[in-house]
């Protein structure tokens, strides 16, 4: 019971600040020195927050599309061969820092979401690659000599029994890469992009506190949150697959 009403009051109290944060002027005070303001108002923060999950939302389904593919491919008979070149591929995100990749793409792409995307694009692939294909590669062989047994053709079998097995896993890959971009993406602000980043480098720049906690404590919440939500639904998949209560 606590588990699932203590989420849900810390995202209320994020809600209300986001949407008044004003009202928690006193909380932050104490944490500013010189008269600074104890609230970042250069921007809205509910902008900053709306801004920072888009970004993250897109790249995580980017990145969950490209590596489910590959994954697929690289586990049927025709595709085994190129599982070294799908594992070099989408390991050159965690090879290279992402700010290495901000760095790289930005004379190219130039500065705003862009190379954002593409860093946090490139950091997420590994996840979902290995934990699709974990899944896939796991099942018991008598489950797929059963789906032949019954007249199932190869993308039958694809789509109504080897994907649903491997949900559970290709979930928990996703959870991992949300949760990751959550907080890389702040890194976005340096190259303009609008994210929360914005408000933790004035914090920085300005030695004021109060906003590198405002900041920290907004990508914190969600990425928490993300981390719980995406819990559930690998839970939900694992009992509908059969493989958990």
């Amino acid at each position: 019971m606590i588990g699932r009403v203590l989420p849900a009051l810390v995202a209320g109290l994020l809600l209300i600040f986001l949407l008044s944060p004003d009202s928690f002027a006193p909380l932050f005070r104490p944490f500013t020195r010189n008269g600074a303001p104890p609230i970042y108002g250069q921007t809205s923060l509910l902008a900053l927050t709306l801004s920072h999950l888009a970004i993250v939302a897109v790249a995580v389904i980017a990145s969950t599309l490209v590596a489910l593919v590959l994954a697929v491919l690289v586990t049927r008979p025709s595709g085994r061969e190129f599982l070294p070149l799908a594992r070099t591929v989408t390991s050159v995100g965690q090879t290279f820092p992402p700010v290495a990749v901000l760095a790289l793409a930005v004379p190219v792409m130039g500065f705003g979401t862009a190379p954002t995307l593409v860093a946090l694009f490139l950091y997420g692939l590994l996840p979902v690659f290995e934990n699709t294909l974990a899944g896939l590669t796991g099942q018991p062989p008598e489950v797929a000599e059963a789906a032949r047994a019954m007249g199932m053709t190869d993308r039958q079998r694809l789509w109504q029994v080897e994907l649903p097995l491997a949900l559970p896993l290709i979930l928990a890959g996703m959870r991992l890469t949300a949760v990751i971009s959550m907080g890389t993406a702040t890194i976005g602000s340096t190259v303009a992009a609008k994210t929360l980043g914005e408000v933790i480098i004035a914090g920085l720049l300005s030695s004021n506190t109060a906003f590198v906690l405002q900041g920290g404590m907004v990508v914190g919440i969600i990425a928490v949150q993300i981390h719980h939500l995406f819990q559930r639904f690998e839970s939900r998949a694992a009992r509908a697959a059969g493989q958990g209560v």
